[in-house]
């Protein structure tokens, strides 16, 4: 397993058990933890950080761009797992570093982490509201790049 794949993977079950706590647990321990307990070998662990406290910055905002683009599911219904692989995959997408992750990649991602640890309509549901957002942001690009030509 790649050590961003697996990264993300931390990051990700990370979350599921803070969120599943009520977030009453402490986050920075449970990080601790399950990367000596999921990856041992790996050798750089500062993407799992970027990972967890740029979702933790801006969990206000993606949870609202959540419900934004898919409002038949309050984020309180959306399974744990499904809601925290969105909102890892809202973060890279939005607020991360577009040369580091690029946003194609950030999508697959979060698709492979839904087809891995979430249920049998996860990944079609993560592919659903990223790519709402991602063409969203392609509209608005688009836009912004036509009014500079002016």
């Amino acid at each position: 397993m790649a050590s961003r794949h697996l990264s993300r993977s931390i990051a990700m079950q990370s979350l599921y058990e803070w969120d599943f706590s009520d977030k009453k647990f402490d986050l920075e321990k449970i990080v601790e933890k399950n990367i000596k307990e999921f990856g041992p070998g790996l050798e750089d662990t500062g993407f799992v950080w970027q990972l967890i406290s740029g979702v933790l910055k801006y969990i206000s905002k993606i949870d609202k761009i959540i419900e934004k683009v898919a409002p038949e599911w309050p984020i309180n219904q959306i399974t744990i797992v499904d809601r925290n692989i969105l909102r890892i995959g809202l973060y890279e997408l939005l607020f991360g570093n577009k040369k580091e992750v690029p946003s194609k990649v950030a999508i697959n991602e979060s698709i492979e982490l839904a087809k891995s640890f979430g249920g049998e309509s996860s990944g079609k549901f993560i592919n659903g509201v990223l790519g709402t957002v991602y063409k969203e942001i392609e509209v608005r690009e688009k836009k912004k790049k036509e009014a500079e030509e002016k």
